[in-house]
């Protein structure tokens, strides 16, 4: 298939790109460089730089490359951020979304995998989370997520959009040649084995009086190979809606140090801080709709397998994708 990657030279869609290009598909990586790196945008892709809150840029991109179907990973994906600056967010996540799907009218596409969140969740009172659960977000940045589900829902009744909408929950690890480099980095592994690295003094933790058993945060984390594969199934499937992508299984802020610690071979001092304006204290998934519709299987579940993957780019990459 030809496929039209927004977002390709991020983390996410860095390694999605690879895996559809592995897969022997033709793509298309649609970025603005501002938050993504060129170097992470896979060499067999064609790239084209232009930016979703610019309808004409991406009019013309999608014109050009005329694909079968969209992947859609550009996004602002900042909780705190969004907690101070809204409109950022909005005006990104959901503005240039509807560029995006009046691209995809004029360009006659109408499958489209979007990279969703399961921040759109909120605080949920049942754990796991299954994609039944009540959309309540606690942050803009998943109000953001879910504005755009609703608006390809309409498209799909109205527009004949063929929409699949993957809330998936904590992304991590890397592969031997794509991996995590933001800036800021908010995310807590690339954090933790910056301060493994020596790059930075201390790992701050941002609350420990949550509802769990160890007081911080539970989190569901995923290996990016498993997202991306994922993403391909549901590209290739002819079904639509919502799934969950995640492993059913929550290690806590404290865990991961620990399991950090024993894969780096390295002392991580830390450091408690209060907490962060909208971090719900539990995010687990329930993925049977993926496991049972997509036939998916998520190959590494072991989050010491997760962090060493994450631990070895780090090595190789300290200043990330910056010489």
């Amino acid at each position: 298939m030809k496929v039209f990657v927004t977002g390709g030279a991020g983390y996410i869609g860095s390694v999605a790109t690879e895996q559809l290009l592995d897969a022997g598909h033709e793509v298309t990586v649609f970025d603005n460089l501002e938050r993504g790196h060129r170097a992470a945008v896979d060499a067999r892709a064609k790239f084209i730089e232009g930016d979703l809150r610019k309808s004409g840029d991406i009019i013309r991109a999608m014109g050009d490359a005329r694909p079968d179907a969209v992947m859609h990973f550009a996004a602002y994906a900042l909780v705190n951020e969004s907690m101070s600056q809204p409109e950022l967010y909005f005006r990104n996540n959901v503005a240039g979304g509807i560029n995006l799907a009046e691209a995809m009218l004029k360009s006659n596409v109408r499958r489209i995998v979007f990279s969703s969140t399961c921040a759109s969740y909120g605080q949920p009172e049942k754990i796991p989370i299954d994609e039944q659960t009540p959309q309540q977000p606690t942050n803009a940045y998943g109000e953001s997520k879910l504005m755009f589900e609703r608006i390809l829902q309409w498209h799909e009744k109205l527009s004949a959009f063929q929409p699949v909408f993957l809330r998936y929950f904590n992304a991590c690890g890397a592969t031997e040649k794509f991996g995590e480099d933001h800036d800021p980095e908010t995310h807590l592994i690339p954090n933790v084995l910056k301060v493994a690295l020596g790059q930075k003094p201390h790992l701050m933790v941002f609350g420990a009086d949550y509802d769990t058993p160890d007081g911080t945060c539970l989190r569901d984390y995923i290996h990016i190979v498993d997202l991306a594969q994922a993403h391909m199934l549901a590209l290739t499937s002819t079904v639509t809606g919502a799934f969950n992508l995640g492993t059913g299984h929550g290690y806590s802020v404290n865990q991961v140090v620990e399991i950090a610690r024993e894969v780096t071979g390295r002392s991580i001092p830390v450091l408690m801080a209060g907490r962060r304006a909208g971090d719900p204290a539990r995010l687990i998934a329930c993925a049977d709709r993926a496991f049972n519709v997509l036939k998916w299987k998520p190959q590494y579940t072991d989050l010491r397998t997760i962090i060493s993957s994450a631990w070895n780019w780090h090595k190789k990459h300290p200043n990330g994708y910056r010489r």
